[in-house]
């Protein structure tokens, strides 16, 4: 995030100033009945102090009647965004929100100003899908410019899990990275390589400390761009090597890109070449040879990251989690190396 002036104040500053919720502050701001003189009067007082200046749109934030979400994220084709969007817009729909999708631009630098310009309002709620630095930075500016109508999923490289409870929605990549590469070392593989996808850094260092965990040094990372052609050409070098007898991948496109860079240097899989990849995409049962992967409830996480932003603007008792835990799927790519 490039740095930026002094911001102005929001509806959140000043219901903090004032020790009340925001939706109470947007009841003063409209003249609402229910609310105590004296918390009236200490909520003007703090709109004073700091100079707030009221959105006519902070009319929606009173009495919890927000009908609207909206999703910041950046590639919407990828299966996991694309799942993910899915799952938030089921939510939504069932409870009768609306969603406005905002697509950032990855290669770009975001300010917090350029962020909150993607908000419909001030104190809009959303949710960011938080795969890459720009999405990561988005969520950063929104936890600390409107704390009670942000929640976010992923983005578990840059947030220490014990203080993100009550506002992010994750999968554990890391952990079930280490088991699918355990698995490979169970079948014999005395080495286990990796091929990178532009973000995920938990997969890594789920993959590298079960490796440092067997007494094994991990190899040098291969780094691939998102697509199954940028993962083919990633990946030839170390395909060819006859001493590389498995990789785990970044995610099933790029696993898709190692099959066809080992099959253009002729070693079979998984006789020569063990290959798992991470999502569980579609096509990964129905690939010939069909893909061994990691089952990831991207679905599910969209809808409890809607169902966690309701609870956060409405109250009510805590959502509880509604995704399946991710699991390693054994298909036809991956077995023990030849003897």
């Amino acid at each position: 995030m490039s740095a930026a002036g002094p911001r102005p104040a929001s509806i959140f500053d000043v219901a903090k100033r004032a020790g009340v919720s925001h939706q109470t502050v947007s009841r003063v701001i409209n003249d609402a009945p229910m609310v105590a003189d004296t918390t009236r009067a200490r909520v003007k007082a703090a709109i004073a102090d700091l100079g707030y200046r009221p959105n006519r749109s902070a009319r929606t934030l009173a009495g919890g009647a927000v009908r609207s979400v909206t999703v910041l994220t950046t590639d919407t084709s990828l299966y996991g965004t694309a799942e993910t969007l899915r799952g938030i817009e089921d939510a939504a729909r069932d409870a009768g929100f609306s969603v406005l999708i905002s697509v950032m631009d990855p290669d770009r630098a975001y300010s917090e100003a350029d962020v909150l310009e993607r908000l419909p309002h001030d104190g809009a709620p959303a949710i960011v899908i938080a795969h890459d630095e720009v999405t990561a930075g988005a969520m950063q500016a929104l936890r600390e410019r409107q704390p009670g109508a942000l929640v976010a999923t992923g983005g578990e490289h840059l947030v220490a899990e014990h203080d993100s409870a009550d506002w992010r929605v994750f999968l554990d990549d890391r952990t079930v990275a280490a088991r699918a590469t355990r698995y490979l070392l169970s079948m014999g593989h005395k080495q286990v390589h990796y091929l990178a996808i532009p973000s995920k850094a938990s997969r890594q260092t789920g993959w590298s400390d079960a490796l440092a965990d067997a007494g094994i040094t991990p190899p040098e990372v291969v780094h691939s761009g998102w697509s199954v052609g940028a993962a083919a050409e990633a990946a030839a070098a170390l395909v060819a090597d006859p001493s590389v007898t498995a990789i785990l991948c970044g995610n099933d496109d790029l696993a898709f890109g190692v099959l066809h860079a080992a099959h253009r240097a002729g070693r079979s899989v998984p006789g020569d070449l063990s290959v798992i990849g991470f999502d569980d995409s579609p096509l990964a049962a129905y690939h010939v040879p069909p893909l061994t992967t990691v089952d990831l409830d991207f679905r599910g996480v969209g809808r409890g990251a809607f169902e966690l932003l309701r609870h956060k603007l409405e109250g009510g008792s805590d959502p509880r989690p509604s995704w399946r835990s991710p699991e390693l799927v054994v298909r036809e790519t991956s077995g023990p190396p030849r003897q």
